[in-house]
């Protein structure tokens, strides 16, 4: 039934009896009561069937408990004091039944002599409370389902991305971004720099660790690029023992400041696996755009070559790439 507004303002004739049985036909409960006593003087079928008994000389009290008594008791109050009555929302346990109704209240003569009374209408609307509850719990489950299935949308997207151990991009996902940095630092004559990683002496590893052994170290370096890298940058896992960093934005000497906190942390790290500690290291060579090379194959090459010479060394250590000098004219 749809919420109708004030209906005790409509009712300014006398409750005739045919007016109580047009009320009760749209659904609407109707009581008037004395200011001065309490006392119900009219009340339609409606209202008997709902509150139960015969209500004609009874007050609150007698059909209600003392705090649902007492909440009607403060609303009629208000509705005294206001000159165009009052809308209030009840609940009520009635017979053992829970109700929520919606009772519009004003004060009214009684005749047109008479002492004023307090004309109350109500409306039950436990039903359409109980849709709209639920209604919002399907809303809530259908918003829950919605991030759910985001989440494994994302989670899908990231697996596609992103290597399964180590938690860092996969060379595609790395060669694009490396496209579009290339393309936006030529733009803006700024640089980036390119790091290439690789873990000393796998081989050693593998034959003391197995496979197993070897991939909880590349999880263990995953872990320590993506915390030593910032959103903008991009760690990649290119495969095997091979990884590469692209740092957007810092020149040689940054990127080498950074990449020789990673190295020390790498060197400083120990692996925790079957009961056994798995101590690494990594080697690493930084080249940067535009002063090492200028084109983004080149740039590889040249990360690549800075490299291999820091595994020559030794490993455990950085090296820079050479910088390029353009020639007098």
């Amino acid at each position: 039934m749809a919420d109708i507004q004030h209906p005790a303002n409509l009712i300014a004739a006398p409750l005739s009896d045919a007016l109580l049985d047009a009320l009760d036909q749209m659904g609407l409960a109707v009581t008037v009561k004395e200011l001065a006593s309490g006392r119900y003087t009219t009340a339609n079928r409606l209202a008997v069937a709902w509150f139960g008994g015969e209500l004609i000389g009874r007050v609150d009290t007698d059909v209600l408990d003392g705090v649902q008594a007492a909440a009607l008791r403060a609303v009629e109050q208000q509705a005294q004091a206001a000159g165009d009555g009052v809308r209030a929302e009840h609940k009520l346990e009635l017979r053992g039944e829970r109700k929520e109704f919606v009772a519009w209240r004003r004060v009214v003569n009684a005749a047109e002599e008479g002492a004023p009374v307090m004309l109350s209408v109500w409306q039950d609307v436990t039903e359409l409370r109980r849709r709209d509850a639920q209604l919002q719990t399907a809303l809530a489950q259908l918003e829950q389902q919605q991030k759910a299935n985001e989440a494994l949308r994302r989670e899908a997207e990231g697996n596609q991305v992103r290597d399964g151990v180590s938690g860092l991009y996969q060379r595609a996902h790395f060669e694009e971004q490396l496209r579009r940095e290339a393309d936006l630092s030529s733009r803006e004559q700024r640089e980036f720099a390119l790091v290439s990683v690789a873990i000393d002496n796998m081989d050693e590893i593998m034959r003391l660790h197995g496979v197993e052994g070897c991939e909880r170290v590349v999880e263990s370096l995953g872990r320590l690029l993506r915390a030593g890298t910032r959103a903008m940058d991009s760690p990649c896992r290119l495969g095997g023992d091979r990884f590469v960093v692209l740092l957007s934005g810092v020149g040689l000497a940054t990127a080498h400041s950074r990449m020789e906190q990673l190295r020390r942390q790498c060197a400083q790290h120990i692996v925790a696996y079957q009961g056994q500690q798995i101590p690494f290291t990594v080697s690493m060579g930084v080249a940067s755009f535009p002063h090492t090379a200028g084109i983004v194959d080149e740039l590889m090459r040249s990360a690549d070559r800075a490299l291999a010479s820091a595994r020559e060394k030794g490993g455990n250590r950085i090296v820079l790439a050479s910088i390029q000098f353009a020639a007098a004219t």
